[in-house]
C-alpha cells in the first residue's frame, strides 16, 4: 500500500515547547507510526509549498494511564516528527500566525 502526503502527516502538534520552536524554523507534526524520515520530509514538502526540509526527528510517544470512575486504561501511542527547515526556504503559513 503506497503511503500519500496527506496520510503520513496527521496534523500539527500545538503545544507551548512547539511554538517556542518556530523561531528555529522547527515544526512539530503527528505523524503516521509507520512512517520514517525520509518519507515525513518528503510529506511536508508536498503539503506545503516552497519548504525545504533540513532533517526530521521523530520520538514515539507512549500511550498514557487514565482513568474514568473504575474503569481504566491506555490512551493510543503515537509518533511525533520535529521537521527543521532550511534557512532559504518559506515558512509554513499555518503556524505564522502563532509566533
Amino acid at each position: 500500500m503506497e503511503k500519500i502526503a496527506q496520510d503520513i502527516i496527521i496534523r500539527p502538534v500545538i503545544t507551548e515547547r512547539s511554538t517556542d520552536n518556530l523561531q528555529q524554523r522547527k515544526y512539530t507534526f503527528r505523524v503516521m507510526k509507520s512512517a520514517n524520515k525520509i518519507e515525513i520530509a518528503k510529506a511536508v514538502e508536498a503539503l506545503f509549498s516552497g519548504v525545504k526540509v533540513e532533517k526530521v526527528n521523530t520520538m514515539n510517544v507512549r500511550g498514557r494511564k487514565r482513568r474514568q470512575g473504575r474503569n481504566e486504561g491506555y490512551t493510543p501511542s503515537w509518533k511525533k516528527a520535529i521537521v527543521t527547515l532550511t534557512d532559504d526556504s518559506k515558512t509554513i503559513e499555518f503556524f505564522d500566525g502563532m509566533i
